[in-house]
């Protein structure tokens, strides 16, 4: 189907290989050193034009994670393309705002195995001990380095960086009161390390295709990813990235629920190319919702504001935290906060007119603390919610915040499968060659079931890191790429083709907002059979209104109707496996709260949740893979055995 696009665009080949795309992106590869290259494939199309270009490394997303990924491959010789849909200090890294946490010990003693204890504690047992392991005793290398690139973190009056305490963390085992872990600059932490990761890359010869989505993964017939296929928004055309390693660094899902504090650009995109490749993802039924949105428009309040000392208090002016968790208070682990905070709503406690949120209190704080470390918040309260954070409580919410799930890794980022060996067993940590993921697109898994405040930041720089110095074991610059497959790229044609011109009834807003009303009900804090039972067979309702889609706009340039209706679609997979997922784990762990299954269930339920998408049927399916319960090495540190979990 991809047929030759004639003389006329083979002769303005060399200027599309010339130009970057868009200005910013062409001062972008003026000061990088490396424009895009490519040739306008040579396979038939009627309706494209399709160019093939050819790396040793291409890394899809350019938040936090994919420019530390793309960021060490080009500066270990690999010829290295990163493809973003936004222009990468736009991507959702930026909104972070609470900190990174590392056992650096500026405030007080501290050691790294204390943060992995607390880590496998707060993903309630549910994480993989090694990956575990390699992130916590990583940590404090990965903030120096962040360090020596230029992050302007905040400081303590002898010159260290300046900690706060977070939710979750503790010293000595849970038996040494407050950890202060968490490095921070201000609270705009993710700001400061995206324009500083960002700067930092372009001492490298990394290639930026910005502005281009995403389609699909090219696998060969031996199951090995040999690179992607991508729509350049500007002028649509399409791209054959033809690479012998691929890192898939695509962030979250959030924008499935009505509520959350995601950007519209998370919409699971990386997810969605892996499951339409035929392969899984893993425990997309853990979702976090941050205790703390702010009421009516779901914007981020930073965990930062407890550690700062604020306080959450109910309709009666109650500090209610001191029963739900007497020990951590308002800084227990981010679902048992979430929690608490819902039963005091459904109770009768909480404030304003309908009584349906609560209030986080800063006021009692002095105003140059509040100016000093939280001068983000302090603006967000008062243009979102209107209120002056010296003298008024912020009015909050629990809201939708972060996806533990997503694309199965080892230590190493490399993504797995389960596959059946030659003797008929299973091998649960089967590699995908040639791909690899990271940040919140990836399960790696170290957040299990819930994760802690302020390890996402780390997550993102320590698989980045870890996808790049992988690829540098295991390829060589300049290596054979395996060739594409004769037919490579004609299903992502088909699939845009069928989009572009789709011409039902129901437009994409309408679906979305299906969708996101349905996960919002049954899929909520708190779950029950009977709503995540109905919520299967809403959400698959809304999956059969994809039939009637209808896009209007037919153009290739600039389609924001086109792109939105492919963000659908990956959104609308995303949501099916989250609540077939939700519905078939039969106990309450972590973020994953029943109310008719309350407990933990340890025999039963400590492993994986492994769901398939079949993007033809829209059937998912469930099956399950064990937990690492081991460290990378006992004799450096032990397990952590499952014990209850209280703050």
């Amino acid at each position: 189907m991809l047929r030759s696009v004639g003389k006329r665009l083979l002769d303005s080949v060399a200027q599309v290989q010339r130009r970057a795309i868009h200005a910013s992106s062409a001062h972008l590869a003026a000061i990088s050193g490396v424009p895009p290259e490519g040739k306008v494939s040579s396979t038939p199309n009627a309706k494209y034009t399709v160019i093939d270009h050819e790396y040793d490394v291409v890394v899809v997303g350019a938040g936090g994670a994919g420019l530390r990924a793309a960021m060490g491959a080009a500066e270990a010789g690999f010829k290295t393309a990163c493809v973003s849909k936004l222009f990468p200090t736009r991507s959702h890294t930026v909104a972070a705002q609470g900190g990174i946490n590392a056992a650096l010990g500026n405030m007080t003693e501290d050691d790294w195995r204390w943060h992995m204890y607390d880590t496998v504690k707060g993903s309630d047992w549910l994480g993989d001990q090694d990956a575990i392991h390699y992130m916590c005793r990583e940590a404090p290398r990965a903030v120096y380095e962040l360090e020596s690139y230029g992050l302007p973190f905040s400081r303590t009056e002898d010159g260290k960086i300046y900690q706060r305490a977070f939710g979750g963390q503790s010293l000595k085992y849970g038996k040494g009161g407050q950890a202060y872990r968490c490095a921070c600059a201000a609270d705009r932490t993710g700001h400061a390390m995206l324009h500083t990761l960002y700067g930092r890359s372009l001492a490298f010869n990394t290639t930026y295709f910005i502005e281009y989505f995403a389609l699909d993964l090219i696998m060969d017939g031996d199951g090995r990813c040999v690179g992607i296929t991508a729509l350049n928004m500007e002028d649509g055309t399409l791209h054959r990235i033809h690479a012998n390693n691929t890192v898939l660094a695509t962030g979250g899902y959030g924008r499935a629920y009505f509520s959350c504090t995601s950007a519209h650009t998370c919409t699971g995109d990386g997810n969605a190319m892996v499951l339409r490749a035929g392969l899984p993802v893993e425990d997309p039924e853990f979702v976090q919702f941050h205790p703390t949105g702010i009421y009516g428009a779901g914007c981020l309040i930073t965990e930062g504001c407890r550690g700062e000392g604020g306080i959450l208090r109910n309709a009666e002016g109650e500090r209610f935290m001191e029963r739900y968790a007497p020990t951590a208070k308002d800084l227990a682990s981010r679902d048992v906060v979430s929690r608490a905070m819902t039963m005091e709503i459904r109770e009768g406690r909480g404030v304003g007119k309908e009584k349906d949120h609560l209030f986080l209190h800063l006021d009692h704080l002095p105003p140059d603390l509040l100016a000093e470390r939280l001068p983000g918040i302090s603006e967000t309260a008062a243009i979102f919610a209107g209120v002056d954070v010296t003298k008024e409580p912020i009015p909050v919410l629990p809201t939708v915040h972060y996806n533990m799930g997503g694309i199965p890794t080892n230590h190493f980022g490399e993504v797995i499968a389960p596959k059946k060996k030659a003797d008929g067993s299973l091998d649960p940590d089967h590699v995908i060659p040639g791909l690899f993921a990271a940040g919140e697109a990836a399960c790696a898994s170290v957040h299990g079931a819930n994760r802690l405040g302020a390890n996402s930041l780390l997550d993102i720089v320590v698989f980045g890191r870890a996808t790049a110095l992988r690829i540098a074991d295991i390829a060589k610059p300049g290596d054979k790429v395996p060739p594409m497959p004769a037919d490579a790229g004609q299903r992502s044609v088909e699939d845009l083709d069928k989009v572009r011109f789709a011409s039902g009834s129901t437009n994409t807003a309408t679906i979305r907002k299906k969708m996101q009303k349905t996960m919002q009900e049954h899929a909520a804090v708190y779950r029950t059979q009977d709503s995540l039972a109905e919520g299967k067979v809403k959400i698959d309702e809304v999956l059969s209104t994809w039939q009637d889609l209808k896009v209007t706009d037919r153009s290739l340039m600039w389609n924001t109707d086109l792109i939105e209706s492919l963000e659908l679609r990956n959104l609308l997979s995303n949501a099916a496996t989250t609540m077939y997922a939700a519905e078939a784990r039969k106990e309450s762990r972590g973020a994953h709260a029943r109310e008719d299954f309350s407990e933990r269930d340890d025999a039963n339920w400590m492993m994986h949740t492994i769901a398939d998408f079949d993007y033809d049927t829209h059937k998912t399916t469930i099956s399950y893979r064990p937990v690492h319960k081991h460290t990378l090495d006992e004799n450096e540190v032990k397990p952590v055995p499952p014990f209850k979990r209280v703050y």
